[in-house]
Parts: structure tokens; sequence; C-alpha cells
């Protein structure tokens, strides 16, 4: 079965906690922190196999998460770090994030990696809190949360070359007589349904890659007749052949067949309208064929002068091998659109200058202070992952925590917001208890 559109979700591994440890030997007095970090979780990556073909294994499996770090341990080793995840998903796979809509990835090319979902950072041992002022702490940090999204798949085939067309004008017989795929065929709309894939090899030891894509009908980029699940595959052609019913056997125009469908294709996407096109106008073998030929041609030249028409009959194979021929010569002088893409995509990201991003690991804590009604609630993202990170059953930890709180001005702010003694604040999913002494304010977690 071919799928080409899933939804999964995906979680980098949490980092191990950090240790707090002392030395514990003979003949060393007042033996100092000895807690290793925690180990750093494991990525989800995702890498282009091109032995797959489809997206069939995400039916089945939907949920990756990666193996967390493992914790810190004594006398100052660090927990190993996880190993990656590695995710395989067919050449072609552009990965969404589900709730944004941001593209993270276009995978085109075998062996092609991108991590989706990052892995938490380790937690600092004890031996990292260790200063002058406190020669023996006891503090260590938790491991930090692997990132965690559910992302949407999608299949755009590769291939050079794509057969597009009204149903059944020739296009599946057309592939099977060129290459070695067997796609259904039969004498009714619809016969294909998925794309198929070909190879074909020109006698001069050339060869290409060609799709016969699903028959596309009026109002497919609306996504009639599932347009949209059909016009995705059509963008990654380098090559688009209009296979067009020359003979007219179903009472259709062919020169308002191949109107259509470009109205179609542009709607979809401005760029298709530009892509290289030839025509093939099959069922040459007909007997109207001839007649409809010369109308089609002197309609066409009149608003695409520029436009190859080259007749075939996929029946009794004339013209199959011009038409190959022609293919390959013009594939010859295009460039490799994925290196285009990725041109485009550099330039693009030079343009927009340098992004500033936040350091989670500086002591900018920004925040906001909001009231849901007698509880306060502190909303920050830095504050948060500080909150998670710190080992609440430390007292020292605690003290440290209510400390960089209030060196960032939380309890200035909750103050002049009107916190007093014994009012709640929340911050994520934790909820502490406000307390006031002397000039000084402090947050303990509410038991």
């Amino acid at each position: 079965m071919f799928v080409d559109k899933a939804k999964i979700f995906v979680k980098g591994g949490d980092g191990g906690d950090g240790l707090v440890a002392f030395r514990r030997e003979l003949y060393v007095p007042e033996g100092g922190p000895a807690g290793g970090d925690g180990g750093k979780g494991g990525d989800v990556v995702f890498r282009v196999d091109e032995g797959l073909r489809t997206l069939m294994d995400f039916r089945y499996q939907k949920h990756f998460k990666a193996p967390r770090g493992v914790k810190g341990k004594n006398k100052t080793q660090h927990g190993a770090n996880a190993e990656d995840l590695i995710v395989r998903v067919p050449p072609g796979t552009i990965v969404f994030d589900d709730d944004t809509g941001e593209m993270l990835a276009d995978l085109t090319k075998q062996g092609q990696e991108v991590v989706i979902a990052k892995g938490g950072r380790g937690g600092r041992g004890n031996t990292r809190f260790k200063s002058p002022a406190n020669t023996a702490p006891a503090i260590a940090e938790n491991g930090e949360d692997g990132q965690e999204r559910w992302v949407t798949l999608e299949l755009k085939v590769m291939a050079d070359v794509g057969l597009v067309g009204f149903p059944s004008v020739g296009k599946s017989t057309l592939l099977s007589v060129v290459s070695g795929a067997q796609p259904k065929i039969g004498a009714y709309h619809f016969t294909t349904i998925t794309p198929n894939l070909g190879v074909v090899q020109v006698s001069d030891e050339r060869s290409f890659v060609m799709a016969d894509l699903p028959g596309l009908i009026e109002g497919a980029h609306t996504g009639i007749g599932l347009g949209h699940e059909f016009l995705r595959h059509v963008e990654r052609t380098r090559i688009i052949v209009h296979v067009v019913d020359m003979s007219g056997m179903e009472g259709r125009d062919p020169y308002d067949d191949w109107v259509k469908i470009n109205e179609e294709l542009k709607l979809y996407n401005p760029k298709l309208a530009e892509r290289p096109q030839i025509v093939a106008a099959n069922k040459m073998d007909m007997p109207d064929s001839e007649e409809n030929l010369a109308a089609f041609k002197e309609k066409i030249v009149a608003e695409r002068p520029d436009m190859e028409v080259m007749p075939i009959s996929s029946l009794t194979r004339k013209g199959i091998s011009e038409l190959l021929y022609r293919v390959a010569d013009l594939l010859d002088t295009l460039p490799d659109p994925m290196e285009v893409a990725a041109e485009e995509a550099r330039l693009a990201k030079e343009a927009e200058g340098v992004v500033y991003r936040f350091d989670e690991t500086s002591d900018n804590y920004e925040f906001t202070i909001s009231r849901d009604n007698e509880v306060f609630v502190v909303e920050s993202e830095s504050i948060e992952k500080l909150l998670k990170r710190t080992q609440f059953a430390s007292y020292e930890a605690v003290m440290r925590f209510g400390r960089i709180l209030r060196n960032a001005g939380v309890d200035a702010e909750l103050r002049k917001r009107g916190a007093k003694d014994g009012n709640t604040i929340r911050i994520g999913d934790f909820e502490f208890e406000f307390f006031e002494g002397g000039s000084d304010a402090y947050l303990y977690e509410e038991r």
C-alpha cells in the first residue's frame, strides 16, 4: 500500500540527573564534592533511506522516544550520553511541525540526516556548584526534558519525469511500456490512485525515473478528486510529460484537456507553469487522431509556440523512442532542483540577517505575572526550565532556586502586584507558598 502522509509523535530523551556525592576515602579528611554530571538524552534523528518508498511504517508505529541519559556517578564520573534514535524515512519526505505548520526539514538525498527532537542536557552534579563560599555543596540538577512535538510527514515522490493528464489518457500504459513498472491498467477512470515509479533505460545508456501520477480533474487545485494528494507529487518532478488523448473517444476536446490541466497546475503552484513540459499526443493509432492532432497543434502554437508536441501510441509503440530520447536530452540541460532549492534557502537565510537567540544558560530570566483569582501566575520559559532541573528534596537547592528568582526580580514584582505572606504562586505545573521575611522574600514548595 502506498502511504504518502502520516502524523507521528517524537520526543528527545531526557537528560540524566546530576549526583550529590562526596569523597569518602581513607586518609582524605573532609573529602570534597564528587558528584558527576548526568549524560545528555538522545536526539530523534530522521535519516533518508532509498530502500523506502512510502510512509507505510508510520501507520503502525506513531510514537518515537529517544533513550534517557545516564545519571551522574560518584568520583566525579559523568553519566554516559544516550544514543540517538534513528528514524528511517523515504527520499522526498517533508517534515512539518503539526502545531505551527513550520517546515522542519526537506529530506531528499540518501543518508541525509536532520535532528527533529533534541535530547535534554544532563543535570550538573554537586562538583559544579563548589565555590569558595560553599566548598561542600549538596546541590545537583535534574536532567533537562527532551524536546517533544507532533510532526506531520508528507511524501512527494522523487522522479525526474512526471506523467500528468486526465484519467484514462494512457499514462499507466505508457509507463508500463517504457519501464519495468507494472501499474494497474483498466478501461475505467482512476485506475491509478497512487503514484507508480519506473526506471526508464534509454538505449544510449542514459536512464531516468518516471512517475505515473494519478489522473487530475477540473478543480483539483481545491482538493476535488483528492487533487492535493495528487498535485503535490508533481512538484518534485524536473520535467512534466503531459499525456493527452488525441482520439477524443470520450467526447472531450484534446486542446481543452490540455488547457484545463495546465490551469490546475498553475493554480496549485505557479512555479509548475514554468516547469519544462512536453505534450505526449497519445492514442495516435485511433481513427480520428490525426485530424485532432492537426487541430490541436494549430491552437497550441497560437498560445505556446515553444511547446513541444510529440505524437505517440503506447499500443503500437510508435514515437516512444523519440519521446524518451527527447526527455533524456532535456534532462541533461536542467540543473538538479534540490541543489537549486538548497541555494535559494541559503540566500534567503542570508537575507534575513543575524538571528539573536536567548541564551538559556544566562541569568536573563524574562517573565510575566498575572492573576488567576487568588493565585499569582508566573510565566517564563526559562524559569520553568530552571524549576524542572531543581531537586527540591535538597534544602540547598530550594534556597538556590529562591535566590535566583529574587535576583531576577520575581519577588519584587510579586510584592508590587500585592502578593502577601501565604499567597499561592504558580509556576508551570508547580505551586508554591509565598513568605516574606524582612526585606527578602522566599518561595517554598507547598506541602
